[in-house]
């Protein structure tokens, strides 16, 4: 039987993996549990590890995967594959495969020319991409993004759309030429275009020099 807090942390993680395709980072684990410091989300994580519920993938920095869900959750039906390898969910066959194209590569890091032109097309599950909403997908260049499970060579699918909420990691094109996969914040009248690596300053722009082309709602990796 699970604590409350313990099945707080695990609700959060199924919940946030599920809306945004990426695991939340420990800081917003802190802040969502109310929790003065990190080392009590590790703790939370190690007993859903031994429970069960959990189970750490090595040699990925954060890399969790949901072995299971409580009953109160739905039960095992629902588990999701979270962490830095944000590996997709393993869906049922009647979900199916569709292709979507390539459109070149998209830095994570200093922003990159826009790129128009599909390179290939990619396979991805079908419930990745439900809705009438349009998606397309692009690799990922440069680091800045690794602790958001995002890692240099990953191939994001990306939502088309021209709005985000606070938090949202979106494809923004910068000053109508450069475009960049970053997380973004509204911070009075400008937009702040956050790096998840330390080593990457965050970069602020006015409202008008940041167009939003997609918020990211899956991953693959290739190994």
């Amino acid at each position: 039987m699970l604590t409350k807090k313990q099945l707080d942390l695990l609700t959060f993680i199924h919940k946030r993996i599920q809306r945004d395709g990426v695991p939340p980072s420990f800081d917003e684990m802190k802040e969502a549990l109310d929790l003065r410091s990190k080392s009590g989300i590790h703790r939370l994580i190690t007993a859903l590890e031994e429970r069960g519920f959990l189970r750490r993938l090595a040699h990925r920095a954060r890399a969790i995967e949901v072995v299971k869900l409580p009953d109160s959750m739905g039960g095992p039906s629902n588990v999701t594959s979270i962490g830095a390898a944000n590996t997709p969910v393993p869906l049922p066959q009647s979900s199916g495969v569709i292709e979507l194209p390539v459109m070149g590569r998209i830095a994570a890091g200093t922003p990159i020319a826009a790129i128009e032109h599909v390179s290939h097309h990619v396979a991805v599950p079908g419930s990745m991409v439900g809705g009438s909403a349009k998606h397309f997908a692009l690799e990922v260049k440069g680091e800045s993004m690794i602790n958001a499970g995002i890692n240099h060579g990953d191939i994001v699918v990306i939502r088309e759309q021209d709005v985000a909420e606070n938090g949202d990691i979106v494809v923004a094109l910068v000053e109508g030429q450069e475009a960049t996969l970053k997380r973004l914040r509204r911070k009075g009248s400008a937009i702040a275009l956050e790096a998840a690596n330390p080593a990457f300053e965050t970069r602020l722009y006015g409202a008008d020099q940041v167009k939003v082309q997609g918020k990211l709602v899956g991953l693959i990796r290739s190994y």
